[in-house]
């Protein structure tokens, strides 16, 4: 019969976050159309985030226009370029959110949201 134990004892936990990277990179980028996905999906994040606070922000409303995405293909340098004119990011904003795995700004943006507000931003990239 097995002894029951009277002591608590507690243990770290440990991980490899170098293999774990190379493990999510690779399980979530490992083909060029999802990187790219992703790029269109955040800007059109932007875009919405743009559209959502230009309701109660004037100066975001008389902007650059209507939010757009673009993309402008280049053969020549075979190069694809996404672009928006979408709400954008400040320096702080750029430092935590660019470089970090599953971080997502739409996410923490849709918490801040309360009432009616919350259930009109339709906004789609909320896992990073």
């Amino acid at each position: 019969m097995a002894e029951a134990l009277d002591t608590e004892e507690t243990r770290v936990f440990d991980a490899d976050v170098g293999r774990i990277l190379d493990i999510v990179a690779h399980a979530l980028y490992s083909e060029r159309e999802v990187f790219l996905r992703e790029l269109i999906a955040n800007a059109a994040d932007a875009c919405d985030k743009r559209r959502f606070l230009a309701q109660t922000d004037e100066a975001l409303a008389e902007g650059a226009g209507d939010p757009a995405v673009t993309l402008v293909p280049d053969a020549g340098a075979r190069t694809l370029t996404v672009s928006d004119t979408g709400v954008g990011m400040n320096r702080d904003e750029l430092i935590a959110n660019l470089g970090t795995i599953a971080r997502s700004g739409t996410a923490e943006f849709a918490k801040k949201l309360s009432g009616d507000a919350a259930k009109d931003g339709s906004l789609i990239g909320q896992f990073g």
